[in-house]
């Protein structure tokens, strides 16, 4: 880039080295911000977030896993562990070199006898005690020994179509006490399939997770062990079975990774009779889920974003989508950690399409200035206690049984594309409604309902775990709660053999063991009754079908606003096209298409758009319906007098402050283009800019905006840190 002088002070290159640490800290090191990876550290790939999470503990050609980790260490970051407990390259372990045995026939199996594979040589696995051995003694153990104290498990995964192997048929007759049943055979045989691949996972992480605090212990070690995982609604839609929510009741589980990105957000869904993909919507609901899960139990939760995506797609498909997730996370402002991206080997070397051409390039360097300002955010982004605009007190409650009745499909009951949870939420999302999700199994912990004035709910594609969660319920809408149940309660999984109709109970569907703790009797189409302080409101439409024909949720919708109006004396439900928060200095939009409401959305400015690699100061700001926003709003700076990097695709450390000057050192990748906006008390008179060996850069972009007293430099990146210098 050509030297570039936009304002009339002087622009000067001093010659002088300057003393820089080679390593340096930010101001204050936080585990806020994490990336993962399986390459050693490179230049091109150092993101500077607080953790660098290092996958697997496989041995590279000339370079170990012990050297691997302490790359990234020489480069001043904390290292964490991450692996695979369903998958993962343990040939080791797969091909005999472990207990020269070959373990192959682990791997998870269907109905046809094809074996799913992850990649070459590495199946899903069925976990027995020779899987959870090697887990801890050739994996766990090496972490801890190099002095790793955070290990994440990533994705307990069993698929929905497999369990036809000879170690799942094993492993039921264990669990169950009878001989295997094929799950294809019957609803009732799928039910009880799925609830042991649930149940295989959650005690293969307990015993990996009690084996990795004990042996930690052992070493004087505090471990913690986080679980990486897809969302509720992902597996489900996906057909994957995973302990999820029941994980938080293990006392070896600290927290999570919300996998959302891309790959999970733009799976199609139906709203309106039409099937697409809804990305941001998707995504908003994704995240939600995992806050769900993990706020009412106190447990840590990074928030994951891709700026790809595992599926090849062209580079402005991926910038448009990355927006889209990267905004619906910002929109749960009680979570402030961040797993800022998977594979940055991938993202940073790696070559995608062109729209409109057969051309591969690296990603452009627009681009990865954009991705880079973004990222940087996050180090900043600040916890909130405001909320999203809009009604906030709608729930729609969730179960980890959503992933039992996905796959195969019986007695012509489908549930395409999950719309019978779409059904549910993609009516409200869509008229600007910021709908929570509640996970049943969290209803014994008070802050699950705390602030739920309505709670939509269906048994069409889930069921009750226990009668325990119809007692929470009762006595919620007894004291006040409106409940919304739609269902005709047709599916084939009403008789399976459960709690509802084993042991004394003989109710024909779950749902009426709810209506009798509630004292009420639905008998035929639409009904609403008075229960205690609150009220019931029953629906005889699967939710599916508010989604999956065209303009047929006017009925869920009245009965929605009715019920948040009228019993729940909540206020006006309006709805809207648009979800506004802010956040700290940060406004946060998004502008949803599929909406009566066609009109934009505009932020008064002086406002930075941190979607724009250029960092412009606008007077306003516009976002048109299907568009996001990340916006600084630069009146919201509480000290304007004192220097500041309001935003930067480069992390910014070594900050000093005089009475006319202000230095900094910023890092980011090599190859990659500096963007940088900067508060100033007055227009600067000198701008020097030095890489780590003191040397002048003369090719810097400059320009000064005077309205909001802010600064713009561009210049190249370099990881091992450039030296600005501004006088005033």
């Amino acid at each position: 880039m050509k030297n570039t002088l936009l304002f009339c002070c002087g622009l000067v290159f001093a010659a002088g080295a300057y003393a820089q640490d080679p390593n340096p800290k930010p101001v204050s090191l936080k585990e806020k911000t994490a990336f993962q990876t399986s390459s050693p550290w490179r230049p091109e790939i150092d993101v500077r977030s607080d953790i660098a999470i290092v996958y697997g503990t496989n041995d590279h050609p000339n370079m170990t896993f012990e050297q691997r980790v302490k790359s990234w260490r020489d480069r001043g970051y904390d290292v964490n562990f991450m692996t695979g407990i369903a998958w993962g390259d343990y040939k080791d372990y797969f091909l005999g070199k472990w207990d020269g045995k070959n373990h192959l026939g682990v791997g998870q199996v269907t109905q046809r006898g094809d074996t799913i594979f992850h990649g070459k040589d590495m199946p899903y696995v069925v976990p027995d005690d020779s899987f959870i051995e090697y887990m801890k003694t050739a994996v766990v153990k090496r972490v801890i020994d190099v002095g790793i104290t955070n290990i994440f498990l990533e994705e307990p995964e069993f698929w929905a179509r497999a369990g036809y192997s000879a170690g799942f048929k094993n492993q039921w007759q264990k669990y169950y006490g009878f001989p295997w049943k094929p799950q294809d055979a019957s609803p009732e045989n799928t039910y009880l399939s799925n609830k042991l691949k649930y149940n295989l996972y959650y005690e293969t992480i307990k015993q990996v997770s009690s084996y990795a605090k004990e042996y930690g212990k052992s070493k004087g070690m505090n471990i913690k062990v986080f679980i990486a995982t897809h969302s509720l609604v992902n597996y489900s839609s996906w057909q994957i079975v995973s302990p999820e929510a029941s994980l938080a009741s293990l006392p070896g589980i600290d927290g999570y990774i919300a996998q959302v990105w891309t790959g999970t957000s733009r799976e199609p869904t139906y709203f309106n009779g039409k099937e697409k993909e809804r990305v941001f919507e998707n995504a908003f609901l994704e995240y939600g889920s995992v806050v769900s899960m993990t706020a009412p139990t106190g447990r840590k939760v990074f928030f994951l974003t891709d700026p790809i995506e595992d599926r090849v797609h062209d580079w402005s498909d991926y910038k448009r989508n990355y927006q889209a997730t990267f905004t619906a996370k910002l929109l749960y402002p009680m979570v402030a950690d961040y797993e800022v991206m998977p594979w940055p080997e991938r993202i940073y070397t790696h070559p995608y399409p062109v729209l409109g051409t057969n051309e591969k390039i690296l990603i452009p360097q627009f681009y990865s200035t954009q991705m880079q300002i973004m990222v940087n955010a996050l180090n900043d982004m600040p916890v909130s206690s405001n909320k999203v605009s809009g009604v906030n007190g709608i729930g729609v409650l969730m179960s980890n049984t959503l992933m039992f009745q996905r796959f195969p499909t019986h007695n012509g009951f489908e549930d395409p594309q999950f719309s019978n949870f779409y059904g549910q939420t993609l009516p409200l999302v869509k008229r600007g409604v910021p709908v929570q999700t509640v996970h049943m199994e969290n209803l014994g912990y008070p802050a699950s309902l705390k602030d739920i004035k309505v709670l939509v709910m269906s048994y069409s594609n889930m069921k009750p775990v226990s009668a325990e969660v119809h007692e929470h319920l009762a006595e919620w809408v007894k004291n006040g709660g409106v409940l919304i149940y739609a269902g005709r309660d047709d599916d084939p999984y009403q008789s399976v053999m459960e709690w509802w109709d084993t042991k004394g109970n003989n109710f024909k569907a779950p749902s009426e063991h709810l209506f009798k703790l509630l004292s009420i009797n639905p008998t035929g189409g639409d009904q609403r009754f008075a229960v205690g302080k609150g009220a019931v409101y029953v629906l005889r439409q699967n939710p599916k079908e508010y989604v999956m024909q065209p303009d047929n949720d006017e009925n869920f919708i009245k009965t929605v606003k009715q019920a948040y109006e009228k019993d729940a004396d909540g206020g006006k439900l309006k709805f809207k096209n648009s979800m506004y928060l802010e956040r700290g200095p940060y406004d946060i939009v998004s502008v949803m298409d599929e909406n009566a409401d066609s009109k934009p959305y505009t932020v008064k400015g002086p406002v930075i758009d941190l979607f724009d690699p250029q960092l412009p100061v606008l007077a306003e700001k516009t976002i048109n319906p299907n568009e996001q926003a990340l916006l600084y709003v630069v009146k919201r700076v509480a000290d304007k007098k004192q220097p500041k990097v309001l935003a930067s695709a480069s992390r910014v450390y070594d900050e000093a402050v005089t009475e006319n000057s202000y230095t900094f050192v910023a890092k980011s990748p090599i190859k990659t283009l500096n963007s940088a906006r900067i508060l100033l008390p007055a227009q600067p008179k000198e701008t020097v800019v030095t890489d780590s060996e003191g040397k002048t850069i003369t090719d810097v972009k400059s320009s000064w905006d005077k309205a909001s007293k802010t600064l713009y430099l561009g210049f190249a990146n370099s990881p091992d840190g450039i030296k600005v210098s501004i006088k005033w």
